[in-house]
């Protein structure tokens, strides 16, 4: 099912000679240029009553009548599942996730995952490309995230995530005492052995990640991260490749790390803790309809509140 809205433009004379997927990107900016080529190739754009092909080239004064259509993108299926929604209106919803809900469906998680959840809140997303979703978090990463409610703001996110305008900073708690802040520039891609992993690889994608020290404990580290990039695993993957993995990582962590000498009180929170220590804090962006700057802030989940208690008596018990 789909609905369509005809929208029309003259072709200014500056634009004459250029290709026609070219200057509806710009008539139509609303849109993302593989849309309009993807509307152009299915006739729903007409140059003067006749139908032209996405490289074909205008003059300029002509008349473009364009029909915008809305299609199901997804067969997922709308469930009644709790959502901590921190912000919402027409255009964008923001999320606090919390740890063990997958974001979207997949082989071995079919549904239960957060699209199943949106589409039951706002049933429009199943008109957007990955219903809404512009970044993802891990199963077992918590905090904030933004959907997109429509095309024209999924065009707009999409394009402030690409030229790094969209402010991502995480908390997280990594093994081993770290002197200082820092950066890692290092590429990361599929791991060459095990494709189920992400590794840092010669020939994989830039990502860069920055990391400040918030406090210190015998053996580990509370810092706060921030992203350039958003490369899957990017956090815990950079970490792990500087030798301080994030706590309770299942996949790029390390031995238990227990200060000597700690309490059982220690040991069972440290061992209790079975999921990377990795928090989404906060979440900066420019707001796709208005422009407005906008920022939101989710506190630590009540698991990472506990360890990081634990470590600061921990602490206090050595000094």
């Amino acid at each position: 099912m789909s609905e369509s809205e005809f929208l029309s433009a003259v072709v200014p004379a500056e634009l004459g000679g250029h290709r026609l997927d070219q200057v509806l990107a710009q008539l139509f900016s609303d849109y993302s240029r593989a849309r309009l080529q993807q509307w152009i190739k299915s006739g729903q754009v007409q140059v003067d009553g006749k139908q032209l092909r996405p490289k074909d080239k205008v003059m300029g004064g002509e008349r473009i009548e364009l029909e915008v259509t809305t299609e199901a993108e997804v067969s997922w299926q709308a469930q009644e599942i709790p959502l901590n929604i921190v912000y919402e209106d027409e255009e964008i919803l923001v999320i606090n996730k919390p740890a063990g809900l997958v974001v979207h469906p997949a082989t071995g998680n079919p549904d239960g995952t957060l699209v199943n959840a949106l589409l039951n809140h706002a049933p429009e997303l199943n008109e957007v490309p990955r219903a809404g979703i512009i970044h993802r978090l891990d199963k077992d990463t918590t905090g904030l995230l933004v959907v997109a409610r429509n095309l024209r703001s999924q065009k707009h996110l999409v394009e402030m995530l690409q030229a790094r305008a969209m402010k991502r900073q995480y908390q997280a708690v990594v093994c081993g005492v770290m002197p200082s802040g820092g950066s890692v520039d290092e590429p990361i891609g599929r791991h060459p052995v095990d494709r189920k992993r992400m590794a840092v690889v010669r020939n994989g994608k830039e990502a860069i990640t920055h990391y400040r020290v918030i406090q210190r404990y015998r053996v580990h580290t509370h810092i706060r991260v921030t992203l350039e990039t958003g490369r899957t695993h990017q956090i815990r993957v950079h970490m792990a490749h500087i030798r301080h993995p994030l706590i309770g990582d299942p996949v790029y962590g390390q031995r238990l790390r227990i200060p000597p000498d700690s309490s059982e009180q220690m040991i069972a929170c440290l061992r209790g803790f079975k999921r990377q220590a990795l928090h989404a804090a906060r979440l900066g962006l420019q707001h796709p309809a208005t422009g407005e700057e906008m920022e939101w802030e989710a506190q630590l989940p009540e698991d990472m509140v506990r360890l990081l208690e634990n470590l600061q008596q921990d602490a206090e018990q050595h000094a």
